[in-house]
């Protein structure tokens, strides 16, 4: 099957003179996002033919450690109930939301 469309998501990284990111930006012109201000991302993408996960992991130097555990936080949430989507794994996306539970409450992200 041939593929009739594509899409594209970029991702940019301005680095300072150390190669550490001062800036990210992304966009996904199919979304409407257009050089997207960020100060955080999470990337993994699986390689089939090594059966493994391959990942780029950025955040800029001005991420506040306090907006790092949120979004953490929220990127486990996100993780269960994809997982959830993927697996129809009921009992182990339960498991996963405890932990998305105790993991908030241990960072006293809970009000």
């Amino acid at each position: 099957m041939a593929n009739l469309y594509t899409s594209e998501i970029t991702l940019k990284v301005g680095l300072d003179e150390n190669r550490v990111p001062e800036e990210l930006t992304w966009s996904a012109q199919d979304g409407g996002i257009n050089n997207e201000k960020a100060k955080a991302m999470l990337l993994s993408v699986w390689d089939s033919k090594n059966q493994e996960s391959l990942k780029i992991d950025l955040w800029t130097k001005d991420m506040p450690v306090d907006e790092m555990k949120i979004f953490f936080h929220q990127t486990l949430v996100s993780l269960s109930d994809t997982f959830m989507k993927a697996t129809q794994d009921e009992k182990m996306t339960a498991t996963m939301k405890d932990f998305c539970e105790y993991f908030a409450e241990k960072l006293e992200l809970k009000k």
